[in-house]
């Protein structure tokens, strides 16, 4: 089954990281990395520009479009692993791995229904 790792984090910290702290974080993420794609479980991984350069659609009759996230937070969606596990257990020890190599924030772990599986894009 299919498992979202959903990334939280405050943007505040994690902005505000030097590029050596950045580089050091995600080269301890790439060993959990590697390690998956060798499992062949690693799905695709996005890492999400900041906030301010998001905007919302809110679903109204009519619609609203408005500049920034959904909602305010102390923690923003910063990012999202998916990754195929045999069950929620897997997918637990999986985020926790990747929490040992990033510490701080959160991770929410979501199954995935794949309804259309798409086609890469270039």
């Amino acid at each position: 089954m299919l498992y979202a790792i959903l990334c939280y984090h405050n943007e505040d910290v994690v902005g505000s990281w030097s590029k050596e702290q950045d580089a050091a974080v995600m080269r301890k993420l790439a060993v959990v990395q590697d390690k998956l794609k060798k499992q062949g479980r690693l799905g695709p991984v996005a890492r999400l520009l900041p906030t301010t350069a998001a905007t919302t659609l809110r679903k109204e009759n009519p619609p609203l479009i408005v500049d920034g996230p959904f909602a305010e937070t102390k923690e923003q969606l910063l990012g999202f692993y998916l990754i195929d596990c045999k069950n929620l257990e897997e997918a637990l020890e999986t985020a926790q791995e990747l929490g040992e190599a990033n510490p701080g924030g959160s991770y929410e772990i979501r199954p995935v229904g794949v309804f259309n599986s798409g086609e890469a894009l270039t």
